[in-house]
């Protein structure tokens, strides 16, 4: 398995329980931990710079320092490690919204909680956050409805607001699609390099803007 995204655990804030119940990958010692931990940053960051399709076995083991039989240890093929290293954190993106909403007693606070996240976690590791946000056309298509996902995590938080009267009613998949879109396109365009600054820097402004999107009458 590809190695999941450790920080966003402390980023969250969760506590012991909750670490213990997200599958982590196995490993035979710590010196074969080290090394996948080597390959897997390896071939993130390749993919990012090259792009999925045009990483070769090859460039990844020789960028980490390993042999192809390494890898193959590992990973049947370059193509299921792309996949993990999307499905794995992906899931632990899902997880760690949902614990955010859950520790929040009103949409509002875990709302604006979310987004001070997603800024924070991109600011922390912005290769991963790219590959994820770059690569999601490619794996969202053959995902599993029924598995785990930030924007599920959304819409059901937003479903559970509206229920209780926070927010207005309206189509719950398209609130979810407007606020995830604010914070991600802003995201992109700090990749392209079209925003200078930190992300974090304009979390306040951006949580504050998809609450106005949420709290906004039909």
């Amino acid at each position: 398995m590809a190695e999941p995204l450790t920080f966003w655990f402390d980023l969250a804030n969760v506590n012991a329980r909750s670490h213990k119940e997200l599958p982590m990958p196995r490993s035979s010692g710590k010196r074969g931990q080290i090394t996948k931990e080597r390959v897997t940053r390896t071939a993130l960051e390749l993919f990012v710079e090259k792009g999925v399709r045009e990483t070769t076995i090859r460039d990844i083991a020789r960028a980490a320092s390993v042999a192809e039989g390494t890898l193959y240890r590992h990973y049947e093929s370059k193509d299921q490690l792309a996949e993990q290293l999307f499905s794995e954190n992906y899931e632990v993106m899902a997880a760690r919204l949902e614990e955010i909403f859950r520790r929040h007693a009103t949409f509002e606070e875990g709302l604006k909680a979310a987004v001070r996240f997603f800024c924070a976690a991109f600011d922390e590791d912005w290769v991963l956050f790219s590959y994820l946000l770059l690569s999601q056309h490619r794996y969202l298509r053959q995902r599993d409805e029924a598995l785990p996902s930030p924007v599920k995590v959304l819409r059901m938080a937003a479903l559970s607001a509206m229920r209780n009267g926070v927010i207005p009613l309206r189509d719950a998949e398209l609130l979810a699609a407007m606020l995830m879109g604010l914070v991600l396109q802003s995201a992109i365009a700090k990749i392209y390099g079209r925003i200078a600054k930190p992300l974090g820097d304009y979390a306040d402004e951006l949580s504050a803007a998809c609450w106005r999107i949420a709290a906004q009458p039909t």
